[in-house]
């Protein structure tokens, strides 16, 4: 396996910027009046994920990684709750994003796996 030389090469991480740039796409299409609330929170939320994974790559210590990696995790768990939220008030179909969401999880959790074994 290649050793990576930046966080863009790591394949959770461009899943994660694809779920992100979805998540925008979806959101266009909300009511004008969830601009600063269920719109702002779900983008936020979507971002905090690839941006954490890009934060924690660059960590020299393997419990920092980690920190940041559960904080990458808790924001994709924050985000599939908004996903649900807008589904469930007929704002979109997220089935999609709900599944690429769940690739993103997959790997996350191999990556967190990868990182608690070196430890």
């Amino acid at each position: 396996m290649q050793k990576t030389q930046h966080f863009t090469q790591l394949i959770v991480w461009q899943k994660a910027h694809k779920l992100v740039l979805s998540v925008y796409q979806l959101t266009k299409s909300f009511p004008k009046d969830e601009l600063f609330c269920l719109t702002s929170q779900l983008r936020r939320s979507a971002t905090s994920v690839p941006a954490n994974i890009a934060e924690g790559y660059r960590k020299r210590t393997l419990p920092d990684k980690s920190k940041f990696l559960n904080i990458a995790q808790g924001s994709l768990d924050e985000t599939h709750y908004y996903l649900i939220l807008a589904h469930d008030l007929g704002y979109a179909d997220t089935i999609t994003l709900q599944s690429n969401l769940d690739e993103v999880s997959r790997l996350l959790n191999a990556y967190y796996g990868a990182i608690e074994a070196k430890k």
